[in-house]
């Protein structure tokens, strides 16, 4: 797991230097730069070793010093593609680097490499026989990859892990996007190729994309995307069991190969299902006394999960370890977690995910967590309410929402963890839309109403919200609105939300991350059963609680989701958190007023305020990047 960077064009070896050590809490075991003056190549690299320590150092060069490659993340099927790479003759300096893979790898299968890849990368190949530069992202965008393109023949392409140090290059763009910023407060985060930073992109998960150095040109391809191809609608005459113990199969694989690694390693343990499987399937994989898992809980007992951590720990024999978080700790510690955050996330769980990872960075280097499986297997609430919107909308007469929507309003205040007066209202501010707006609107710190009244115009919601109206069709004529669902969260909320933050929090203290559930065998298998098995009646993640009825405690199995979150309400009602005010005129004034309305209890406004919160902290850093 490392940082990189690099750009093409006229500027010096300290733009680079800068760039590069910006990433330096990615990559704190060392550096590496390569610059060819002749074509303005400039490579850097931040390294933090956790496979093969003693030859994985980069940038690596070819032997024929053809090839030069700077890479970010981990390919777990490496040993069967050294395997294969050997028999058709390449040969390898190294005893295990999926680095050295990788650049054999370009060599025999070109781009088509990426369709054989299993794991989580972004990577630059700088191409000597085509004067091109190759990058390619892994298929889920588990990490990370910016870039800024200035076409013309004295133009710069830049490239980094990370925005903050694209800034350092003197040619970067500086201005926000207006779109992106609505798009923000429609979701929450900012959808790829859209950045806060008008003219810088995110490579989006699932492509590739080649410069030619010598013209210019930039051009992108997909080479991967997520869809969801169920090829049976109904449960097989054994009841599932044959899929269950098929899937069990392919997550135990995937456990497995993300527990090589040449550096300690541990495990997130929430205690809830998803992170329970990953801790109760490596626990097969390790020596007693070797399994390492980590939580965190909050006094507010109705965000707290360390009981339930506690038990799965104690069930499963794991060396534990666990840090409890209060209001004055909390505050404390937030302004730091802003320090690498680079771009805005509206997610409340930033801070106990930073948290969790600094905990565990303490005793570890690696961790496993069990990331998408909400996404892929129909976990979250919203895939429950979806069943009984559809009945909402057939049944209630659009002339009547409104005043059921005014007696939503009177519903008493609650700031607990998912209260029911905050389901109800987020529900039907939803169901005010087309389906496509459902999910984004019950979730989003804004309706598409509220995103006028802030930014003072009348926007294009088929614009703001494309993301979401494309992954809702994409599904296709006669999907299930569970499929749909499932499309919007693992294309859209699981890319750009959960694992960018997963990358922020974790690498902001040197500790890498792995997801099991985003393992391609386990996902194309996922994709292919039917929705029946993910929400079945009203029992979510169905599969794989069938799967592990044998491995964890049925409490454990049939407990009640809870999410990762943080009392953000009764921190933001109490004055301990004050959002930034906006400068603009319209959206000061909206600003004031759901601020006024969420301190004296009249409405709950935590998402806005503190996407707000997270915004201003993000301004300031870039800020404070700029200047140094």
């Amino acid at each position: 797991m490392c940082g990189i960077a690099g750009f093409i064009g006229p500027s010096d070896q300290e733009t680079l230097f800068a760039m590069t050590r910006a990433l330096a809490h990615r990559g704190p075991d060392g550096e590496g730069f390569f610059l060819e003056e002749k074509k303005r190549v400039h490579l850097g690299h931040r390294r933090l070793a956790i496979v093969d320590l003693a030859d994985g150092a980069q940038p690596m060069v070819s032997a024929d010093e053809q090839l030069v490659l700077v890479f970010n993340g981990e390919i777990y099927n490496h040993l069967e593609l050294r395997t294969e790479l050997i028999a058709q003759g390449y040969i390898f300096k190294t005893d295990h680097s999926d680095t050295e893979v990788l650049l054999h790898g370009y060599r025999a299968w070109g781009e088509e490499m990426l369709e054989k890849l299993n794991g989580m990368w972004a990577f630059a190949i700088y191409d000597q026989r085509t004067d091109s530069l190759f990058l390619a992202r892994d298929r889920f965008g588990e990490k990370p990859l910016y870039y800024f393109h200035r076409p013309g023949s004295r133009g710069v392409f830049a490239f980094s892990s990370e925005m903050t140090s694209l800034l350092k290059h003197p040619e970067a763009p500086r201005n926000e996007s207006t779109l992106a910023l609505k798009k923000y407060f429609a979701y929450g985060y900012i959808p790829a190729p859209y950045t806060l930073i008008d003219g810088i992109h995110k490579l989006p998960a699932g492509c590739s994309g080649r410069l030619n150095i010598l013209s210019g040109e930039w051009k992108m391809r997909r080479y991967w995307n997520y869809r969801l191809e169920p090829s049976e609608y109904h449960l097989p005459a054994d009841g599932g069991r044959a899929w269950a113990e098929e899937f069990l199969e392919l997550l135990d694989r995937a456990v497995k190969r993300r527990l090589v690694a040449d550096v300690p390693m541990g495990i997130f343990l929430s205690g809830g299902l998803d992170s329970s499987a990953v801790a109760a399937l490596a626990a097969r994989h390790l020596p007693a006394g070797a399994l390492k898992t980590f939580s965190i809980g909050f006094e507010d007992q109705s965000f707290n999960e360390l009981p339930f951590a506690r038990q799965v720990a104690s069930f499963l024999g794991s060396v534990h370890q666990e840090e409890l978080l209060d209001l004055q700790r909390a505050l404390a510690l937030l302004p730091d977690c802003f320090n690498n955050l680079d771009e805005p996330i509206a997610d409340s769980s930033l801070l106990p995910t930073w948290l969790l990872a600094g905990f565990a960075r303490r005793h570890v280097t690696m961790a496993l967590g069990g990331d998408g499986g909400d996404e892929l297997l129909a976990g979250y609430d919203p895939f429950k309410a979806l069943r009984a919107a559809e009945l909402y909308a057939q049944k209630i007469p659009a002339w009547l929402h409104p005043a059921l929507s005014f007696l939503a309003a009177w519903l008493p205040v609650s700031h607990a963890n998912m209260s029911i007066d905050f389901k109800v209202k987020r529900t039907l501010r939803g169901l005010s839309f087309d389906q496509p707006l459902w999910i984004p609107v019950w979730m989003g710190p804004l309706s598409p109403r509220e995103i006028d009244d802030f930014f003072g115009d009348k926007n294009d919601l088929e614009e703001v919200y494309s993301e979401a109206i494309e992954a809702w069709e994409v599904a296709g004529e006669g999907a299930s609105i569970t499929d749909r669902a499932l499309q919007f969260f693992t294309r859209l909320y699981l890319q750009e939300d959960i694992l960018l933050k997963v990358d922020r929090m974790s690498m902001s203290h040197s500790l890498e991350v792995r997801s099991p559930f985003l393992d391609i065998d386990v996902v194309d298998f996922l994709r292919r059963l039917p929705p029946t098995v993910k929400l079945r009646g009203s029992t979510t993640k169905w599969i794989l609680k069938k799967a592990l009825h044998s491995l964890l405690p049925a409490t454990i199995i049939n407990r009640k989701k809870k999410g990762f979150g943080m009392p953000i309400g009764s921190w933001l009602s109490s004055g301990a958190l004050l959002p930034a005010e906006p400068t603009a005129v319209e959206a000061k004034k909206f600003f004031r007023q759901r601020w006024q309305s969420h301190r004296s209890l009249r409405s709950d406004e935590r998402l806005f305020l503190w996407a707000q919160f997270v915004l201003s902290k993000v301004r300031k850093h870039h800020a404070s990047t700029h200047r140094k």
